[in-house]
């Protein structure tokens, strides 16, 4: 089951990027990203209720789920729709691709998780794949003063993704299952992005298009919903680590698609980029270590 909702996940989130860019436009971003999550947790309400899914929860529990909500489904999108004004895209990937390595310190800090060297190897091969996949990106980029406000962004945006991947841990060490939790943590998410949009002062606008309309949906249900619920399952079974890992994958996907779409083409240091993200994702999910004895590599934990 881990294995089918880990392929669901590559999938289904290496097809949201196109949907995102195809969200650009006179809508403002903060309203966009409000109507996707207020779309995905009336939905997760309505399934939820009908399937017996949605679970009580304790008063005490619903300030971690606030918590989640804004670090998951408001502060890390708004950061990376942010540092895509001033960076490309693909730069903005590789640092949402270290989101593996900031849930491998965030876990030994606040849950004393023990990492392997394995893992370590595997994600630093798969960021320097990622790397090479985007080489042209980072090699067209301006080192300038936009540059350092797109990075600021982009780790940001990580950062939060990644302390929204301890809350979840944390709500299910106290019983609060990944439906339950992402159903609240949208909704919390919501009230965080208009208050946002009320301070503001930014208008409701909406785009009356196929593309925009269709977009939206399969941002606020395949990608959110289903999106959400499964990652948020494997951070339960596979640990954050493990799960974030798909991050560093799903690019894979959204290269493959802007091929169809936006004319990508794979060069050499792309397909090198991408046998390193393959066999680094091999590397992190390896139980034995690859070297033997006491003084390797292979003992070393965090």
């Amino acid at each position: 089951m881990s294995a089918l909702l880990y392929v669901s996940m590559i999938f289904i989130w290496g097809f949201s990027w196109i949907s995102i860019k195809w969200q650009h436009g006179d809508v403002p971003m903060e309203v966009s990203i409000f109507y996707r999550f207020a779309i995905a947790a009336a939905v997760m309400f309505v399934v939820g209720k009908l399937c017996g899914k949605l679970q009580p929860v304790k008063r005490k529990d619903h300030a971690f789920l606030a918590l989640q909500g804004v670090c998951l489904f408001c502060c890390n999108f708004l950061a990376f729709y942010s540092a895509t004004l001033y960076i490309p895209s693909g730069l903005v990937a590789v640092f949402m691709a270290s989101a593996p390595v900031f849930n491998a310190v965030h876990s030994k800090l606040f849950y004393q998780t023990k990492i392997n060297a394995n893992f370590w190897f595997g994600a630093m091969l798969g960021l320097a794949g990622i790397s090479l996949l985007f080489a042209s990106d980072l090699l067209q980029t301006d080192w300038s003063q936009d540059t350092l406000y797109g990075l600021l962004f982009a780790l940001l945006g990580t950062w939060c993704f990644s302390i929204g991947n301890m809350l979840s841990i944390r709500n299910t060490k106290n019983n609060v299952q990944p439906f339950t939790a992402t159903s609240y943590a949208m909704v919390y998410g919501c009230v965080a992005l208009l208050m946002i949009i009320l301070v503001r002062g930014i208008s409701f606008e909406f785009t009356m298009t196929t593309q925009y309309i269709g977009s939206l949906l399969y941002l606020a249900i395949p990608a959110s919903v289903l999106g959400f619920t499964f990652y948020l399952i494997l951070v339960d079974r596979l640990g954050a680590s493990n799960a974030a890992y798909i991050l560093v994958i799903t690019p894979i996907v959204a290269l493959s698609v802007s091929a169809v779409f936006e004319d990508y083409h794979w060069t050499l240091y792309s397909t090198l980029g991408l046998v390193l993200v393959i066999f680094g994702n091999v590397l992190t999910q390896r139980k034995k270590p690859l070297f033997k004895g006491n003084t390797t590599l292979s003992q070393f934990k965090i």
